[in-house]
């Protein structure tokens, strides 16, 4: 796939999906023969696992470790200490993202408690 279908499956922005690429969280699979990035399948779940990761504060350095792990934990041939501090790593980000999320459902209540109220006042 182009970039631009990217874009549209991930809904992440080219210029932000390039970025992953410059910083080196998602490196496209191939380059046509014109030099445009093309992507795989594979590459695009990984750049929805970054999607899922960015709204809940998760740094660009924290996103490349989880990734790391996250294909650690997939490969048959990993040490049993890598596989360790990957499963480790992997279940402190859980905790993290189970805490961020607790807080973003906090957030969405006050927010919506915030637009009954104005819509009372507003008569409707």
């Amino acid at each position: 796939m182009q970039i631009g279908q990217v874009a549209t499956r991930t809904e992440l922005s080219i210029k932000t999906i390039r970025h992953y690429d410059e910083v080196g969280l998602v490196t496209p699979s191939a380059r046509s023969a014109g030099g445009f990035r093309l992507y795989t399948e594979s590459d695009v779940q990984r750049l929805l696992l970054i999607r899922r990761m960015k709204p809940l504060g998760f740094t660009l350095d924290e996103m490349k470790l989880l990734l790391e792990s996250v294909d650690t934990l997939a490969r048959a041939d990993a040490s049993a200490e890598t596989t360790a501090q990957a499963r480790a790593f992997v279940a402190q980000c859980h905790t993290r993202a189970e805490e961020s999320c607790r807080n973003l459902r906090k957030q969405l209540a006050y927010a919506e408690e915030l637009t009954t109220l104005l819509a009372r006042n507003a008569g409707e």
